[in-house]
């Protein structure tokens, strides 16, 4: 714009009273602003949040299948045990039943650990969930700011009702994203 069309701007501006509705339209899209910066925060929380749920949840699932592996690895030497010539077979019932109690501890462990790793795979879901209602809210406001700055640039007054409807239906949607359990 050329000095001249600023001024001529402004002397429009004071003499439609449109400074003061500039001024109101200017703080809406700061409010705005401002709340898509929150969202946009709760969002990034919440998907680090789900990857890191992830990460236990793999973690789990790594401690569930070596303790399945050392079951597997002892009911083979059971076998073995059951089918060896000894000499010495006080020993050897003494080894299978220590054995077998092992095999017996790992059925309740897997168990546990199979429960741990759903509980952390649950959580996950419930995080990823959380965070795309975060980032639907995050993109409707960010859409109600670009809305209402187009108001500044056409002076349309319904590019600014649009924009806060859209920026109300935003901070509603992410609001939603505290409900999630």
């Amino acid at each position: 714009m050329e000095a001249n069309e600023v001024s001529e701007f402004a002397n429009q501006m004071r003499e439609s009273g449109g400074e003061e509705s500039l001024k109101s339209i200017s703080l809406g899209i700061s409010i705005l602003a401002v709340l898509v910066a929150m969202v946009t925060v709760l969002g990034h929380r919440t998907h680090t949040e789900a990857v890191l749920m992830q990460s236990r949840a793999g973690d789990q699932w790594n401690e569930y299948q070596a303790k399945k592996i050392r079951m597997d690895n002892l009911s083979v030497t059971l076998d073995l045990l059951a089918i060896e010539p000894t000499a010495n077979s006080s020993l050897l019932e003494t080894k299978r039943k220590e054995y077998e109690a092992h095999v017996e501890k790992w059925k309740d462990d897997l168990a546990e650990e199979q429960a741990k790793a759903r509980e952390f795979e649950a959580e996950v879901t419930k995080a990823e969930a959380k965070a795309s209602r975060y980032d639907l809210g995050e993109a409707l406001l960010q859409i109600s700011v670009v809305l209402c700055s187009i108001t500044l640039f056409t002076r349309r007054q319904h590019y600014f009702l649009l924009g806060l409807a859209l920026g109300a239906a935003g901070v509603v949607v992410a609001c939603s994203g505290l409900l999630v359990h």
